[in-house]
């Protein structure tokens, strides 16, 4: 029986919400009559409005909750989200918070991740069978084919086009560089990103991400760090030749949305946490292979081994030239 009404819970992160987009695609693929609804925490609606495959997003002002008063804000909250009355539930987040949402909407089917933590399995009627090892875009796949959906086929990213950065013009072959990460260990230093825009030269570099401190940054280089929201993000991303970031959710962004990306791994494993694109290109421990060239398994990253920005610049340069010369 096809279900009438169907909620995705997944508020955040913003990496977690790009790796949910193909399950969302083959759910409503397999259930084209589905009203489909996606809870999602405020700064991250902007992400799925007007998404062709949703009825709606639910905001979840999440930074109102905390506190005793937050507690009897969310319960009011949930009462609230309880008239939507869902057919099917499924709770993508794997937290006791996301269990509670899913059951206010007063479901008799929610289903969740084997690996949920904090108590959240008890509040599942079935779970997917999902490992720590698997890609979060094949977990969050499993747990839609255990709603029905069919999930074969290339997995798609349906993400808003933009909006361009007001009296801001755009260089020429430009690269975009995300040097920051809220994970420890994960950030370029200052002296490394002033390093790798000079080793760019005179290619121009567009510097974006959020950070407490000012950046230095070579004469080719220009920051937009702190000066652009989410959509005036994904539009830089979807007009840059080439993206070089660190492992972070602005990273997933751009393996969706971009044509040439390579991503930096200090400690993470580039397999489990990485771009899930096969032909992103991943730096870890001084090598730069494809994703799908990655060895199996995976080796321990060096936490301690730092790139060296020239060599970074040369591989993007020479990239570039290839990109360039065949279009």
């Amino acid at each position: 029986m096809t279900p009438e009404t169907i909620l995705l819970v997944k508020p955040s992160s913003l990496g977690d919400i790009v790796h949910t987009l193909p399950a969302l695609r083959f759910v409503k693929q397999s259930f084209p009559r589905s009203k489909i609804y996606w809870v999602a925490n405020t700064e991250w609606s902007p992400l799925l409005e007007g998404n062709p495959d949703l009825e709606g997003v639910i905001r979840f002002p999440r930074r109102s909750f905390r506190g005793l008063r937050g507690m009897i804000r969310f319960w009011q909250w949930c009462q609230e989200l309880g008239k939507l009355r869902a057919d099917l539930v499924l709770d993508f987040q794997g937290l006791l918070r996301s269990a509670l949402i899913s059951r206010s909407a007063r479901s008799h089917l929610v289903l969740g991740l084997a690996d949920a933590r904090e108590g959240a399995r008890f509040f599942y009627q079935k779970i997917a069978p999902v490992t720590s090892t698997q890609h979060a875009v094949m977990r969050y796949l499993a747990l839609a084919s255990l709603a029905g959906a069919n999930i074969s086929g290339p997995a798609e990213f349906r993400l808003p086009q933009g909006r361009p950065i007001p009296n801001f013009e755009l260089p020429n072959q430009f690269v975009v560089l995300h040097p920051f990460s809220r994970g420890t260990g994960k950030s370029l230093g200052e002296a490394e990103i002033y390093r790798l825009t000079a080793a760019m030269a005179p290619i121009p570099v567009i510097i974006v991400g959020k950070a407490e401190s000012q950046v230095s940054f070579a004469r080719n280089a220009v920051s937009l760090v702190n000066l652009t929201d989410l959509e005036q993000l994904i539009w830089l991303l979807r007009k840059a030749a080439f993206v070089i970031s660190v492992d972070s959710g602005p990273m997933h962004l751009a393996a969706a949305v971009s044509r040439e990306i390579l991503s930096i791994h200090f400690w993470s494993d580039p397999r489990k946490v990485g771009p899930f694109r096969p032909d992103a290109w991943i730096w870890q421990d001084h090598k730069i292979l494809r994703k799908d060239e990655l060895p199996q398994p995976a080796p321990r990253g060096n936490a301690s081994a730092r790139p060296r920005p020239e060599e970074i610049a040369l591989f993007v340069r020479e990239r570039l030239g290839e990109v360039i010369s065949n279009q």
